[in-house]
């Protein structure tokens, strides 16, 4: 491993604080009158308001402990919006100009969030390929510019460890100082990184948690192994299966429909003040799925990715028609509790320290 500049660790320690580390919500609902309660990691409160900022900040930490990436260089991405996002903020806190392709039917919010962070917008047209074309319009330009990086976040395991390391023993943590354990985990299938690392993490300390991958009903990527349809639900299911994911280490794929996910994201804000953004409205009725089939009882997890920000001209801001089959008008929400951001035998934990990277002398995450 090659050490960091001083002046970019600084950067990197300063940044570590205002990522990951989120609280888990304890949401109490009630479902075809049954109570019931869910977790979901509030991700929307990192840095940018995503959990992809988990993901940009360790692939860059872990490429320039690999010395793949130079202070200054030009950093170039395909994504959907929020990666695009994470890296434009995250690469400009370390000094770095970024590029970003992605499909021109993104959010104009996510659009103009990445030119406030100082990125350049290449948009890429469905006839140009749309996502797909975006990846390869990005691997050119990388070819094209000696020294650049190219974080390949679909392919690259970095993302994947990135939520092994840090997300899935924040959740194992958090619940188990309230002597819970988890029964399953669910998440929406972007990257793949999150329901990937998380699984592992938590099969390697339960062994019988059951870990679900989650897309729209509407575009079944999962289960035809390339796009089918169009759905509403950004940032998953981005026309093919990313090369990180491995359905064999995975379980049942959840099925949602995407005005389903966008009637519980506009619920989960009017009822109970969780502005979030489409995918957790799409995780929240996926967990609510799997909760049913497994019990009233069962301890589902699932995260809210980001926040309604980022979708303020979409559908999301507009009258949504129910349809019979939607889970949504069977919910009704009470509120929620927030378990602390870390438990002390964490805060204490070497084994927690080397993960965040705080040196042992140096004090941890401050436990409530």
């Amino acid at each position: 491993m090659t050490s960091l500049p001083a002046g970019i660790e600084a950067r990197f320690h300063g940044l570590r604080r205002l990522i990951g580390n989120t609280p888990l919500l304890a949401i109490d609902y009630t479902f075809r009158g049954e109570r019931r309660r869910i977790f979901a990691k509030s991700e929307n409160l990192n840095m940018t308001g995503s959990v992809k900022d988990r993901m940009a900040l360790h692939l860059l930490r872990c490429a320039y402990e690999r010395g793949t990436i130079q202070p200054g260089a030009l950093i170039i991405e395909a994504t959907s919006g929020n990666t695009g996002i994470s890296f434009a903020a995250v690469g400009r806190a370390l000094g770095h100009p970024v590029a970003i392709f992605m499909p021109d039917w993104m959010s104009m919010e996510r659009v103009n969030l990445l030119r406030s962070f100082g990125a350049t917008i290449h948009p890429v047209s469905r006839e140009d390929g749309g996502f797909l074309g975006s990846i390869e319009k990005a691997e050119e330009l990388a070819h094209e510019t000696p020294g650049s990086f190219l974080p390949g976040q679909f392919a690259n395991e970095d993302n994947c460890e990135a939520h092994e390391t840090l997300t899935g023993p924040e959740i194992h943590y958090q619940l188990d100082s309230h002597g819970l354990k988890p029964d399953a985990f669910v998440a929406g299938v972007g990257t793949g990184g999150t329901v990937m690392g998380v699984g592992r993490y938590l099969r390697s300390q339960h062994p019988d948690v059951t870990i679900h991958p989650l897309e729209p009903s509407n575009s079944p990527t999962l289960r035809t192994g390339c796009r089918v349809g169009q759905h509403r639900i950004q940032g998953v299911s981005d026309e093919f299966i990313p090369p990180i994911v491995d359905l064999s280490e995975l379980h049942e794929i959840v099925d949602v429909d995407d005005g389903d996910a966008i009637l519980m994201a506009q619920m989960l804000a009017t009822e109970v003040g969780l502005g979030v953004g489409i995918s957790s409205g799409a995780n929240f009725v996926g967990a609510a799925m799997l909760q049913d089939k497994l019990g009233s009882d069962a301890v589902v997890v699932t995260l809210f990715p980001d926040d309604n920000k980022k979708y303020l001209s979409t559908d999301l801001m507009q009258d949504e028609p129910s349809k019979p089959d939607y889970l949504t008008p069977h919910v009704e929400l009470h509120g929620f509790t927030a378990f602390n951001r870390v438990c002390r035998i964490c805060n204490e934990s070497e084994e927690w320290l080397r993960m965040m990277r705080i040196p042992s002398g140096e004090p941890g995450p401050v436990a409530s």
